[in-house]
């Protein structure tokens, strides 16, 4: 059984979380129900988006299970808010030691930065914040993969780019066949890339 714990807070970017569980949820159903993902916040009430989405979290920081795999989502609360904030950085800090993976989407990589899970590793962020990031010290910045896996480390680029972290994850986690699985379930097929021409008549 594998628990997936997805890290809330005000201005997340919506979809760095909601991508990853789409993932992992299709792939706990192709499971049979093996596996659970959850969502957690700091405090108990609705959390607001970076794109005025509200959410509501399963559990607090103090009430949720043992987590196999912990992910932080990027946005603004990531970059500016929580990394100043003590109680979510301890909490990360001392539940990514027992993690059996961590992950961080976007911008993610700043708290995981500050909490301490992402200093001395290798990681990829949103290409807007790579050199701010950078300047943080003790990390090494990679801008030419959409993912990078440092030990138990897994970090994204941008927004979509964390559900081609988290079908790799279940991929490690459960087999490639499983994870071929659950992209074609989700019907996630990203090439060829959005082109912006109009569509040749017919």
């Amino acid at each position: 059984m594998t628990t997936y714990g997805i890290l809330l807070f005000d201005t997340a970017e919506e979809l760095d979380f909601a991508g990853p569980w789409e993932v992992f949820t299709t792939s706990a159903a192709l499971r049979d129900g093996a596996d659970t993902a959850i969502l957690l916040a700091e405090r108990p009430g609705p959390v607001r988006c970076a794109n005025g989405m509200r959410v509501l979290p399963d559990h607090t920081l103090d009430d949720h299970p043992p987590l196999d795999v912990l992910l932080v989502p990027g946005g603004s609360g990531a970059r500016e808010t929580e990394p100043h904030n003590p109680r979510v950085t301890g909490w990360l800090a001392d539940r990514a030691a027992r993690a059996q993976w961590v992950v961080g989407v976007c911008t993610g990589a700043f708290l995981l930065h500050a909490a301490g899970p992402a200093r001395g590793r290798r990681v990829a962020t949103h290409w807007q914040y790579e050199a701010a990031l950078a300047a943080r010290g003790d990390v090494t910045v990679v801008s030419d993969a959409r993912y990078v896996v440092d030990d138990r480390l897994l970090t994204s680029q941008g927004v979509s780019a964390g559900i081609d972290s988290a079908l790799w994850l279940v991929g490690r986690l459960h087999g490639r066949d499983h994870a071929r699985a659950v992209r074609r379930e989700l019907q996630y097929d990203p090439a060829p890339p959005y082109l912006a021409d109009e569509p040749l008549a017919g």
